[in-house]
């Protein structure tokens, strides 16, 4: 059973959520997010101590259903955070050459490929490029953001000989031995 959920979820200033039956939709200052609950849990708005709080309740004790519990928490909490606070990945680009820069809606890669790699900004994203070797990628739906930062970092992930490639800010990279005479 998940401990976390057993925890309303706190509404902060500026948030409101509307739950009906199992759908349930957060406005806030950044934006406006959606989500279906999975049927096996139960979502009710309650009135707390400080304020408004989202509860939720496995509907069996079954083990799918206190799996989801669990799951369906960290994805409103996930999504209430979003719409007040946004969500931020970084990504740094390593080696000699390697470069990043905007062009319009599209982001070009240039690493070390004979060509450069155009990768379009998907809705809900906005992508800056503070030097042409670090990347910001930011949004209100923190699997789309991450999911955007896996992308781009797969076009040329981190060898463990030099280190070149794109990775998270801060990212280890462990690195290897080269050959020996």
């Amino acid at each position: 059973m998940s401990r976390l959920a057993r925890n309303p979820i706190a509404i902060p200033g500026g948030v409101t959520v509307d739950v009906n039956g199992q759908d349930v939709k957060v406005k806030g200052s950044k934006g406006e997010l959606s989500l279906t609950v999975h049927d096996e849990v139960v979502v009710k708005l309650e009135e707390g101590e400080s304020g408004k709080q989202v509860k939720l309740d496995p509907r069996s004790n079954s083990r799918t259903a206190r799996a989801l519990w669990g799951t369906m928490w960290a994805q409103i909490r996930n999504r209430i955070k979003g719409v007040s606070e946004g969500y931020v990945r970084k990504l740094e680009i390593q080696g000699v050459g390697y470069r990043a820069n905007l062009q319009g809606s599209n982001l070009v890669l240039q690493l070390g490929y004979s060509h450069d790699v155009h990768y379009p900004v998907p809705e809900g994203i906005k992508i800056e490029v503070e030097k042409q070797t670090a990347i910001s990628i930011s949004g209100i739906d923190k699997e789309l953001v991450g999911a955007v930062a896996a992308k781009i970092k797969s076009f040329r992930p981190p060898e463990p000989y030099k280190g070149k490639g794109i990775r998270y800010e801060g990212q280890f990279v462990l690195r290897k031995e080269g050959k020996k005479k």
